[in-house]
């Protein structure tokens, strides 16, 4: 999902209800999934063997394998294998790899400092699947791959940093984040988000002083969630870079049920963007707001950006996907994909609301729930975005800035809602 998404646009927060190890797979997953300058994480010495080279690709995943003088990454480059190599049934597993790799001076390479572009045309140039990129002394620094280069071209709108990996962002707790959050920083988190449904406590204050004073501004983090003007400037005050909106309005969220507590997602929205517009004018700083629950249907999204959300969090939207990573299930003759909230049980992030005194949660917050599977992101997603478009132009807008400042918002009544659908009829299959 965190891959599919960050191609199209789109950032996600790999959810930290899980051990610390596994999230951070989860991390660098997405990060080698695509790049400009790939360090290669599978090396090998000549004298390795073809056995060598399958449990490698078995370990690492990647086909390409960098053979250096040393068989680490920044080695004296002496060639490189690839699956068109070797044949597995015909080849003995105990032939030397020096035997079959394609040796350095029968490869195309280039010098560090060229720029990506520079490379990407030398691959067209000769038919590369990939350029190896060494220094003077022929110290291997980099792989340069085809396929990204098609990926990029695939996905125009893809979201990546300035090596052109993707970007990925990670949920924490205010529990282990003194050791979780180095290991997602050192994985290459782009980003982080304190998750709870209560986000004005003490403790995520702490939580956001110690990543500022460790990290400074190299690692950005967002906080929440809340409701008010006073929680918005005690989470910037404490450093957030950004702050989520909303208490209780997620499909699978029951805080308000069960503790009462939460207020409606357009009042807390609207009081919170002009709290993050005054703080502008007072300081110059902008803290962008995630406007967090109240999404039904297609159309709230551009009522949440009218309303001055900067980024909408939509977990339900993206649930229903075949990139998520819950089963799907026929259920009453229909298909439908599992989705829970972080609240539940099932979920098991004692981490986020555990109340101390024992080993499980004291009661519940989120529900164990299922919604229509809907097929692929990327077809649904162009969808939405073309609705969001079309209301935009309706208004009178071409630019979400202009859309958030300039719209007109009005109250309207049960009767005004029912009457804008389909009414008084009988609507064909």
């Amino acid at each position: 999902m965190a891959i599919a998404l960050a191609k199209n646009g789109g950032l996600s927060f790999v959810f930290g209800s899980q051990t610390i190890q596994k999230q951070v797979e989860m991390i660098e997953k997405v990060k080698q999934h695509k790049s400009g300058f790939v360090i290669s994480t599978a090396n090998l010495i000549a004298e390795n063997t073809l056995k060598d080279v399958i449990a490698l690709k078995a370990k690492t995943g990647h086909s390409t394998i960098a053979i250096t003088d040393n068989g680490t990454a920044n080695g004296k480059l002496a060639g490189i294998v690839t699956s068109r190599d070797y044949r597995i049934g015909t080849d003995l597993m105990d032939k030397k790899v020096k035997e079959f790799m394609t040796p350095f001076s029968k490869l195309i390479t280039a010098k560090v400092g060229i720029t990506l572009s520079e490379a990407n045309s030398i691959i067209w140039e000769h038919k590369l699947n990939s350029l190896p990129v060494v220094d003077e002394d022929n110290n291997f620094k980099f792989f340069v791959f085809r396929k990204d280069y098609d990926n990029h071209k695939d996905n125009p709108l893809e979201l990546s940093d300035e090596t052109k990996k993707l970007i990925v962002g990670a949920g924490i707790n205010t529990r282990d984040y003194k050791d979780r959050v180095p290991a997602l920083v050192n994985a290459g988190v782009d980003v982080l988000c304190i998750d709870s449904s209560d986000g004005y406590s003490e403790w995520q204050k702490a939580t956001l002083e110690y990543i500022k004073a460790e990290y400074g501004d190299r690692v950005k983090v967002g906080a929440g969630n809340v409701v008010d003007k006073e929680g918005f400037l005690y989470l910037v005050e404490a450093g957030a870079d950004f702050v989520k909106v909303g208490v209780g309005g997620g499909s699978i969220c029951i805080t308000r049920e069960t503790k009462g507590i939460g207020r409606g997602q357009a009042t807390a929205l609207i009081e919170i963007a002009e709290a993050r517009d005054q703080y502008f004018e007072e300081t110059g700083i902008y803290i962008p707001i995630c406007s967090d629950g109240g999404i039904a249907q297609d159309y709230h999204m551009a009522i949440a950006l009218a309303m001055g959300a900067d980024f909408i969090m939509m977990g339900r939207y993206f649930a229903r996907f075949d990139e998520s990573p819950t089963h799907k299930v026929l259920v009453g003759g229909n298909y439908m994909k599992e989705y829970w909230g972080e609240g539940s049980n099932r979920a098991r992030n004692w981490e986020r609301y555990d109340m101390g005194g024992s080993t499980g949660l004291k009661f519940e917050e989120g529900v164990d729930s299922y919604v229509p599977y809907a097929g692929s992101l990327k077809d649904n997603l162009d969808v939405t975005v073309g609705k969001i478009k079309s209301t935009m132009c309706s208004c009178g807008f071409t630019s979400i800035a202009k859309f958030k400042e300039d719209a007109k918002l009005t109250l309207v009544s049960s009767v005004s809602i029912v009457e804008g659908g389909a009414h008084d009829v009988l609507v064909r299959e």
